[in-house]
């Protein structure tokens, strides 16, 4: 993907990663207690290594989404959630509390990410 297109798709992909991560977080539980699918260290340890990928894809469009126009609030809004986001995946296994805050992060994403989107639609009206 050329660094142009990823310039205009970086809140898409941004939105999707955030979405993805959540369906992943709330079927994991399920996965685990309800079949074997789970079972063989080797999936369930690459399953479970999903996040790391969901921290790397939201930073990458986190990048792309703020290095050009964007407001200030979007900007640090935007660094705000990811940073939060990605601390709370990596301190999920301390305590529960930071798997809601983890949601609540994705969710602060995705909604930072269509403010984004909206804002340069308006700006950029002919």
């Amino acid at each position: 993907m050329r660094v142009e297109e990823l310039n205009r798709k970086a809140d898409y992909i941004g939105i999707s990663g955030s979405i993805l991560c959540i369906i992943h977080c709330l079927i994991t539980p399920v996965l685990l207690v309800s079949t074997s699918l789970l079972t063989n260290d080797t999936v369930r340890i690459g399953f479970l290594s999903l996040d790391y990928v969901f921290i790397g894809v939201n930073a990458l469009a986190v990048y792309f989404a703020t290095r050009h126009f964007t407001t200030p609030a979007v900007k640090i809004g935007l660094w705000f959630f990811l940073s939060v986001f990605a601390l709370a995946i990596l301190l999920e296994d301390v305590s529960e509390t930071f798997e809601y805050i983890g949601y609540a992060a994705s969710l602060g994403l995705v909604l930072t990410h269509l403010t984004n989107i909206r804002l340069h639609r308006l700006r950029h009206v002919h």
